[in-house]
């Protein structure tokens, strides 16, 4: 069975053409079934503009206007949101820096079939949720360089970025990373728009900035937000760099259609993809709904 065979399986079978509710997982990376507020799902797929608080290598992450709009915030460690994200994390973590690590693993790319997924909100999410850890440092990446969305939601702007040092082998990596006031999150901005975008992911300036942020901190976990698989071809290139993949998908919104044409484009470029179901309207038990779906397929590296 190939690879996006057991993916789809995994989705289950619908009258109608979306994505549903992945059972019970049996691969690489498990996780039980999460549950996330309604605020927080209303704000994954349309960042609103903001002004820029930024523009030096600091970022200084506004905790009230992202927890009003949904994220984890740095002083929500006992929340709802916060749990949540302890469990998506956890398999990627042990896939990471576990007794078997797969290889690669501290390479986590993030991205959806389609825009509108919600797989910024996710990659932020993620991100803040590694940072609380006692013995992790994670560098957000903003791979989508066609269209960012962390400075929207983050509300920061950066002149300098990704693009500019693999144009730029005299550009220190340092000089564009941005510091935040969360101790263990770094940020690297995508930087000025490039024609060439695709070309320059696929050079070998990319394969030394890639050996660079992987090793440089032992303990570091590097996040990609990534464009949309179907939307750019910077995505498949990408994801020939990494070592886990997640997948966001849209419930009863994404096809399947769409999501088989994602998954056989990154086929054979990684071997554990993850899929989170995202922005569900199945209610569940207690005071708040919403649903993340979280499995994975995909075999681990000898």
């Amino acid at each position: 069975m190939s690879i996006i065979e057991k993916a789809l399986g995994k989705l289950g079978d619908q009258s109608k053409e979306d994505v549903s509710t992945p059972p019970a997982q049996e691969q690489v990376v498990q996780i039980e079934p999460l549950v996330v507020k309604a605020e927080a799902q209303t704000h994954a797929s349309s960042p609103s503009p903001s002004t820029p608080t930024t523009t030096s290598r600091a970022v200084n992450l506004d905790f009230k206007r992202l927890g009003a709009r949904g994220f984890l915030t740095n002083g929500d460690e006992r929340g709802k949101l916060a749990e949540e994200y302890r469990m998506i994390k956890r398999p990627l973590l042990a896939n990471a820096f576990g007794p078997n690590p797969v290889l690669k693993g501290n390479l986590i790319m993030v991205t959806s079939s389609l825009p509108g997924e919600g797989k910024s909100f996710s990659a932020i999410n993620l991100a803040i949720s590694i940072a609380m850890e006692l013995d992790r440092t994670v560098l957000l990446v903003d791979a989508d360089v066609a269209k960012p969305s962390l400075p929207k939601y983050l509300g920061f702007q950066a002149e300098h970025g990704l693009l500019d040092v693999l144009r730029d082998d005299k550009r220190d990596l340092s000089s564009v990373i941005m510091r935040t006031n969360i101790e263990k999150l770094s940020i690297l901005p995508a930087g000025k728009t490039y024609a060439r975008a695709t070309e320059l992911l696929a050079s070998d300036a990319m394969d030394r900035l890639i050996a660079d942020v992987a090793n440089r901190y032992s303990d570091r976990l590097v996040l990609f937000d990534s464009p949309p698989i179907l939307a750019t071809s910077e995505a498949s290139v990408l994801a020939s760099h990494m070592g886990q993949i997640v997948m966001v998908v849209e419930s009863e919104k994404t096809p399947k259609s769409a999501l088989r044409e994602a998954l056989s484009r990154i086929e054979g470029t990684c071997d554990v993809v993850s899929i989170v179901l995202n922005k569900s309207a199945t209610p569940t038990a207690g005071d708040y709904y919403g649903y993340y779906g979280y499995g994975g397929y995909g075999k681990q590296a000898e």
